[in-house]
This record gives C-alpha cells, structure tokens and sequence, in this order.
C-alpha cells in the first residue's frame, strides 16, 4: 500500500509540473530565418546575442542561439544527454562565425533520430549508435555518426540523511529496475552500504525515461550487460518495456521528478545531477570497484576502448579498467554524407570540425570527456567525407 501511495504521489506531482510548464516542449516544425523573430539564449531571454560563459541548469526547452538577422539557421534535434555542452558550443562558436543561427530542440534521441531519418532537421542528436534498420529507413543516404564527447549516466535518489555515495553493484541495481527490489532497507542495498545502513528505509519510487531515450539505451545497455534477467527479460534500447516505475520527459524530467519524490531513484546524465545538486550513487565496475562518476572515470571508460569501428558505432559499459565508471557512452551528431543544401552542409561541417577540435577544450568544464586523439581523428575523417554537390563540404 505504501508503494502505491508514494507511485500516486509522484504522478500528482508530475501533472502539476506540467500544468506549470515543466514538461518537454513537443516537437515543431523547423522555423524559418524571420527577421521579426527575437534572439532567444538558452536561458530563455529575448534580446541581443551573448556568449554563455556557464550554461544555465538544462531543462527540456529548445536551444535557439544567434542573431536573427544572420544569414544561415542550422537546425538540429534529439539528445537531451548533451544539451548542456551543446549549449555552450553554439554560444562560443557564434563568435568565430556570426553568420550562422542554431536551433536545437532537445526531444530526446528517439525523436532526434526520427527526424534525421526524415529530413526535417539538418542534424540528428543520439547518445544511442543507431542500428542497421534505423540507417537503412534514413531518407537521405547514408547517414554517419560523428562522436562529439563521452559523459557518464548516473543514479540519483532522494533519501533523506544519505549523501552522495550510496553504494550499487549491477545485480542491485538491474534487481531495483526490475521491481524485484522494492524497499530501501533491503539487505542487498544494505550490505553494500553498512556506513549508511540506519538512513535506508522507506519505499522505492522508480523514475524513468518516457520518451525515447539515448540515456536510456546507455542505462539499458549497462544493465543488459550485468544483468542476463534483464537482458532477456528487457533488453537494451532508446525505448524499452519498463516493468514497474514512472516515465518523465528528458533528462530534466527524470532529474526533476526525482527531486520531488520522496524514495526516488532514476537516471541522468551527470551534469543534470550536479546542477541540480542531486546525490548519485557509486556504481559497481568490471574491475569490482565502487565508482564515483567524475570526469576522470568517465574518461578511464573511453580509454578502455580496444577496437574502433569504421561507423564509430560504440558502447563502453561496463568497463573492467581499473577506475572506470561502468554506466558511460558516446553522443553523437547525426549528419548525412550527402547534403541537399550546399550552403548549410558547408555549414554544418565548419561546426562539427570546431566542436570536435576547439570545442573539445570546453568539454571538461561540463563534466563531460573530450574525445581521445584517435577519434577526433576518426571524426575529422568523417566531416571531411561530407559532400556538397560533388564538392567537400568541409575546405
């Protein structure tokens, strides 16, 4: 009964945020370049454009940057995972090019992908590689993934009196999502967590993703990973069948409906954690060590990478290199080979060549990795295989 009592408590709260306008704005047509419309900043302020020196705390709102009047709109949508480093490159490369406008609608990477795939944006967010079907439905040709950072994908809770630092090894973890483990005070959370055994009871309220996720695949992935019940049972993906718990939109929605719940546990990405100064647990690694997500054990994941494929397609959960946080993947922008728009593909391919080379350097200001040598090299390959009309897009 108490279960029950919390899990409608949750959902009261989720309609009253989104009678106040918490919840994800739904997808929209791409907007044209009109003069009269005002420049928005991430912040959600009308005005002239300036740079973000720090992002504002990411929500689900769309990302609109630069002056109205300039020349090209760039439009993108998908990933909520990396809206916040997204944010910043678009302030900070509007200064090198100030004749480019971007708008990113963060619908999450299901949605990104199914707007790539239709061609209503000129690129796609996913923190999720897509699979041979999803590139092979792509209306465009042949799509590629150009990896952009790395970030880490972390547990939060709301229990009163336990900090940051909760304890969860896979098994516990797959077990809460399944709904096998429904109390605090379980011995399995328990006994991984003696320090704090007094401060753990009550119920499990279970927050997750309810639009299709690129977080959710790099959760699911982990979980499929330690977990053979879930993987049968569940399996991995940007959208799964969740056996028990409540869904909200985005990142921010989980972040949020998290807060606000007494009990509750979900997943983000780290930087909505820690602007939103939630306690996230240490996740159990491949090596048998309790991580703590930070920049550092986020960028140990990528390292232990062995093989790169030629698509870039790559999962590195469940890392067993020793100080590697196990719940960690790449997000990508999604761009076809061949662009139908000269001027924008021209455009579009300046950005990538900067994000993935000076807009590395701002990546570790957000808690996210910048990618490694080797795959900045792999992604400069791929801009520079980018076609304009029989041109490179890329000069």
């Amino acid at each position: 009964m108490r279960l029950r009592f919390v899990t409608v408590l949750a959902l009261i709260t989720t309609l009253l945020l989104s009678a106040c306008g918490g919840g994800t704005a739904t997808p929209t047509s791409a907007p044209t370049n009109d003069n009269a419309t005002p420049v928005v900043t991430a912040g959600g302020q009308q005005g002239t454009p300036t740079t973000l020196s720090t992002p504002p705390a990411p929500t689900n709102t769309a990302v609109v940057v630069g002056d109205p009047n300039a020349n090209l709109l760039i439009n993108g949508a998908g990933a909520t995972f990396p809206v916040p480093i997204y944010t910043k490159w678009f302030a900070e490369y509007i200064k090198v090019e100030p004749s480019v406008r971007f708008n990113y609608q963060p619908i999450g990477s299901g949605a990104g992908i199914q707007q790539i795939q239709n061609r209503t944006v000129d690129f796609g967010g996913s923190d999720a590689p897509l699979s041979d079907e999803q590139l092979a439905a792509a209306k465009g040709g042949e799509l590629f993934h150009v990896p952009t950072v790395a970030g880490a994908v972390v547990v939060i809770y709301n229990l009163s009196n336990v900090p940051k630092g909760l304890k969860l090894d896979g098994e516990t973890l797959a077990n809460i999502f399944l709904g096998k483990i429904t109390s605090w005070d379980d011995p399995a959370i328990k006994g991984q967590n003696a320090e704090m055994a007094s401060n753990l009871k009550g119920d499990i309220a279970l927050v997750h993703r309810s639009d299709g996720s690129g977080t959710t695949n790099i959760f699911t992935d982990y979980l499929s990973a330690v977990s053979s019940e879930w993987k049968s049972g569940v399996g991995k993906g940007t959208s799964v069948k969740w056996p028990v718990g409540l869904g909200a939109r985005g990142n921010a929605g989980v972040a949020g409906l998290v807060q606000q719940t007494p009990g509750g546990i979900g997943y983000v990405e780290l930087a909505y954690a820690t602007q939103n100064k939630l306690p996230y647990a240490f996740i159990k690694n491949g090596a048998g060590e309790f991580i703590d997500p930070t920049l550092e054990s986020t960028t140990l994941a990528t390292e232990g990478v062995t093989a790169i494929p030629d698509d870039l397609r790559l999962s590195i959960v469940n890392s067993s290199k020793p100080g590697a946080y196990p719940i960690a993947g790449f997000t990508y922008i999604l761009v076809y080979k061949s662009q139908k728009d000269a001027a924008k593909g021209a455009a579009v391919a300046r950005f990538l060549w900067w994000a993935t080379h000076d807009g590395e350097a701002l990546a570790k200001t957000l808690d996210y990795a910048p990618l490694s040598p080797d795959l900045v090299q792999r992604a400069e390959a791929k801009i520079k295989a980018l076609d304009c009309g029989g041109s490179p897009c890329y000069k």
